[in-house]
């Protein structure tokens, strides 16, 4: 077992619009209900957590876990421009009181991929003023939840927003323009910075991002272009500035790129493992990219990590390997303090609906949980992380 830090954190991850259900007013719904787009089928009742949220929180506490991340969900709480929705603001307290009841530490993300509805009919992030109703948004939550959110998440996975949404067409608005992707990139960025210094203004502390880091593979110069649109545009877009007080690393594959590719992308080689995403699975990414998240100086949370299986057996199996390189990391001098599985149960995958099973926990058709095997390995390796 590697040697991780006292106080290094242990958990699992979800977001609002996979698990809560009932999200009917963001643009992912209009999305899932659009037979053209990419979407496979409806979030329709997600696992109903917005309405077990206690019972899942004391699950994952019973398993020693000792952080929890989950999401906000923006169109609940600002469900038309400049309206704030009392009731969405009691559940969230309710939600996080009842989290900090359980011991865990909760990284709380406020923009998990889903944009309220009337923002998206404004033109979504590229709408003009969309940054500053993005902090302005994260201003009111602070002001609001502020004292139960011992850390701060502005934005899931810019890049992933970016590209998914504007280059691939594969999530809303389902755009595929170059252009338009690296524009929204750099929307985002500049979002989350000024959605700091809201927060700032508000109290909050412990505040960080969230970003997607793939292991990028290819050729020169095209691999440099990738690599700068993908990974290196936020992480040098933090250095020098207020840009938080933490870095989240998400990691899950190598990525090989080609110019060639309509969508710059290019299918793995045969022969390389491959989850049901066709995501290749490389443990050793994950150190290599938290050595170049580092560059900063942030503190580093794996915010998320996991693999896509119906074999609870490779899950296992991978878990093992990505704890062992991002141990290798700590002990190469990467400041990383908490690790997160990505996720704690099966849920909505976004265009891939339900198919995909990422959880450490099975959710059946009556909403009841199953721990699997990999949520009882997670736990033994959690207990070996403190005797050490």
């Amino acid at each position: 077992m590697p040697t991780f830090p006292d106080g290094f954190l242990w958990g699992s991850a979800t977001s609002a619009h996979q698990v809560e259900g009932g999200n009917t007013n963001n643009d992912w719904w209009d999305f899932e209900q659009n037979p053209a787009s990419a979407a496979r089928w409806s979030s329709g009742d997600g696992i109903d957590h917005f309405h077990r949220y206690a019972d899942d929180f004391a699950l994952l506490a019973s398993l020693g876990h000792t952080a929890h991340r989950l999401s906000l969900e923006w169109s609940r709480i600002e469900p038309a421009p400049g309206q704030v929705s009392r009731a969405a603001i009691a559940h969230y307290r309710r939600v996080l009181t009842v989290l900090a009841g359980t011991g865990m530490t909760g990284f709380v993300t406020l923009h998990h991929f889903t944009l309220p509805r009337w923002l998206s009919a404004r033109g979504g992030w590229l709408a003009p003023d969309a940054a500053e109703l993005f902090s302005r948004y994260c201003a009111r939550v602070t002001a609001e939840l502020g004292d139960l959110m011992p850390f701060i998440c502005t934005i899931n996975e810019p890049q992933m927003i970016a590209l998914h949404g504007y280059l691939e067409g594969y999530h809303p608005p389902g755009v595929t323009n170059p252009t338009l992707w690296r524009r929204v990139g750099g929307v985002l960025l500049d979002a989350h910075l000024a959605a700091v210094a809201a927060i700032r203004s508000a109290g909050g502390t412990r505040i960080g991002l969230a970003v997607q880091l793939p292991l990028l593979a290819g050729s020169e110069p095209f691999l440099s272009l990738m690599r700068h649109e993908i990974v290196d545009r936020y992480l040098d877009g933090l250095t020098g500035v207020d840009g938080g007080d933490w870095l989240g690393v998400q990691y899950y594959r190598k990525q090989w790129v080609d110019a060639a590719s309509p969508f710059f992308f290019a299918p793995p080689p045969a022969g390389v493992p491959l989850t049901q995403m066709g995501w290749a699975v490389h443990p050793d990414g994950l150190r290599e990219m938290l050595h170049r998240a580092a560059r900063p100086g942030l503190p580093l949370y794996v915010t998320e990590n996991g693999i896509a299986t119906e074999d609870d057996t490779e899950r296992v199996a991978y878990l093992r390997s990505h704890v062992a390189a991002v141990g290798q990391a700590i002990a190469e001098g990467v400041d990383v303090r908490g690790y997160l599985h990505w996720s704690a149960f099966d849920n909505f995958e976004w265009s891939e609906g339900y198919r995909p099973k990422f959880g450490l926990i099975a959710v059946d058709d009556d909403f009841t949980r199953r721990p699997k095997p990999s949520a009882a390995e997670f736990a033994r390796i959690i207990r070996a992380s403190k005797e050490d």
